[in-house]
């Protein structure tokens, strides 16, 4: 643990030492940190960010099996998705999201996504603790895994909730922007968006990643340039990859170096692009 500068995002008034960044870029107001998500939020500095955007553990690493490119595969995850008590989900959810309420400036919102495993906890936890929520989107895969068993539907959705900080908050919506991505029409809260593309997956493949084009909307439908956005579950860095691309300055967090060099990575690539193309134009 090391001291860092008070500009740092995980900054707090009452507390000396922070963790170092796994990866930093100051330019840009870029940091990755590895650690355990509560521990790292529970050291943030109140009130810090626009837009938060989180896809915590579904808990669904339980031994069973899917299809997978026409194959049988389990769907184990990691230690980090097994699959602990209700109550202890629940408890695990609701502590998470306290502290993302904490975190969150007034008009602030956040965006969680999840399945039928984990998404009502969240839900609730949510009322519970006093976010607002504004919708729940439907993200239909379009081309989603047949299920093995064929005694259910197949699973081709997952639900993302948007919620503000409070009843009264007024959280930023970019209304006519939405409405000219989706041809002058008001867009509805069902999104078609395929998987990851193989190009997004280039530098290594993450089992929870999601596609670029779904965080190109959230951050754009709730952001504006310049602002802050927190992933505390970032994964392989793809809301990091487009805070980047659209101006805004991102924190991450994940326990895993392994997926951490996978968004740094990322997140590099996406930096030298920006500089290539700001060459060129200046060319």
């Amino acid at each position: 643990m090391l001291a860092i500068a008070e500009k740092n995002p995980l900054s707090t008034e009452n507390t000396v030492n922070k963790p170092a960044p796994f990866f930093s870029n100051t330019s840009l107001g870029i940091n990755l940190y590895q650690g355990d998500a509560i521990e790292l939020l529970q050291e943030a500095k109140s009130e810090k960010y626009d837009l938060i955007f989180a896809d915590p553990p579904y808990f669904l690493s339980n031994g069973g099996i899917t299809c997978q490119n026409g194959e049988r595969v389990c769907v184990n995850k990691g230690k980090w998705d097994k699959a602990p008590s209700l109550a202890e989900i629940h408890e695990f959810n609701t502590l998470w999201l306290r502290e993302c309420h904490r975190l969150l400036k007034p008009n602030g919102t956040i965006w969680v996504s999840g399945t039928s495993h984990n998404i009502y906890s969240v839900g609730f936890a949510m009322q519970t603790i006093g976010y607002k929520i504004l919708n729940d989107i439907a993200w239909f895969k379009i081309n989603p895994p047949p299920n093995l068993a064929c005694r259910y539907f197949t699973h081709a959705t997952e639900t993302i909730l948007w919620a503000r900080k409070s009843e009264k908050a007024k959280h930023l919506y970019n209304y006519s922007e939405m409405k000219s991505d989706n041809g002058d029409k008001q867009m509805q809260s069902l999104w078609s968006i395929p998987p990851p593309k193989t190009y997004e997956k280039r530098f290594g493949k993450h089992p929870t990643q999601k596609p670029e084009k779904l965080l190109d909307r959230i951050i754009r439908s709730a952001s504006n340039h310049g602002d802050t956005v927190l992933d505390p579950f970032c994964g392989s860095g793809t809301t990091g990859v487009l805070a980047t691309r659209l101006g805004r300055k991102f924190v991450g967090f994940d326990l895993s170096g392994e997926y951490l060099n996978l968004a740094k990575l990322r997140i590099e690539s996406e930096m030298e692009e920006l500089n290539n193309q700001l060459f060129n134009h200046v060319e």
